[in-house]
């Protein structure tokens, strides 16, 4: 099972963060200003074209290497120029050859070109520690798999401890299930991921059935993600409630993120969001 070789890939971490904890080397927590996930999505929102949630994103099990030729620094920059909400950094090392430095480095970026794009640490997090360890990054939003926490006090308390250092969580879910564990937990953000992660395939058509089904309710932010490629799945997302997507491989693996950034967006400029 896929999750369960992510879930592995991520106990030595997790017993190095114990060993920090219990004698105290953990890091305190980032001071600066985290500029607000949700907030960042809504003010983006379009009429026919959610806001995107743009992802630094080297490579992934499903494609392999994807881009390993621009840094993150580069990709922050072309990101904001072409109109991302937000940015996505994947950190996960021995899958997608992230690094928890990246949103150091994207956040220093950032600040040199006077942006305020809010960061996403998107990674395997399933403990407590993983939380706090994000806490001294200067990431204002974090993911939470529920099928990697299925427990619903568990998925609550994580939400709650990220939320207690002014960072979102992104709840992600696959199916309805998934989606009455997010809901039952408290999230305010719910990601619904088209891709199996068992076979690897994806089926957008059942991540847009479930947003139809179970229609976003009052204070929720919806993002739809994977196998987002043309601008007509923005507009689908979008018809079928999403407030945003995030998309990454198409963005990275042809070199140019910035140029397929505004080609994906090719959207109606009249702004709902607040």
């Amino acid at each position: 099972m896929l999750l369960e070789r992510f879930r592995s890939a991520k106990r030595d971490e997790i017993a190095s963060l114990r060993r920090a904890a219990d004698s105290g080397l953990l890091p305190a927590a980032y001071t600066g200003r985290r500029p607000d996930f949700i907030s960042a999505l809504r003010s983006q929102l379009q009429v026919s074209c959610p806001s995107v949630v743009a992802e630094y994103k080297r490579a992934s099990p499903s494609l392999g290497i994807i881009c390993e030729t621009i840094e993150v620094e580069d990709v922050v920059r072309q990101y904001a120029e072409s109109g991302a909400a937000a940015i996505s950094i994947l950190t996960e090392e021995k899958y997608f050859q992230g690094s928890l430095q990246y949103l150091e480095r994207a956040a220093r970026a950032r600040s040199v070109s006077n942006l305020s794009l809010p960061l996403l640490r998107k990674d395997f997090l399933f403990d407590p520690l993983q939380v706090q360890m994000t806490a001294s990054t200067p990431a204002s939003a974090l993911l939470l798999i529920v099928r990697l926490t299925p427990d619903v006090a568990l998925l609550r308390q994580l939400r709650e401890k990220a939320e207690s250092y002014g960072i979102q969580a992104v709840v992600e879910v696959f199916d309805a299930n998934d989606l009455r564990l997010a809901r039952e937990s408290g999230a305010r953000v719910i990601q619904v991921n088209a891709r199996n992660l068992e076979s690897l395939v994806v089926d957008r058509n059942a991540c847009l059935a479930l947003a139809k089904k179970f229609p976003p309710q009052t204070g929720e932010t919806w993002i739809a993600a994977s196998g987002i490629a043309h601008h007509q799945h923005l507009q689908k997302a979008a018809d079928a409630g999403f407030h945003a997507v995030l998309v990454g491989s198409f963005l990275m693996k042809g070199g140019k993120p910035a140029k397929a950034l505004t080609d994906l967006m090719k959207c109606d400029s009249i702004f709902v969001g607040e």
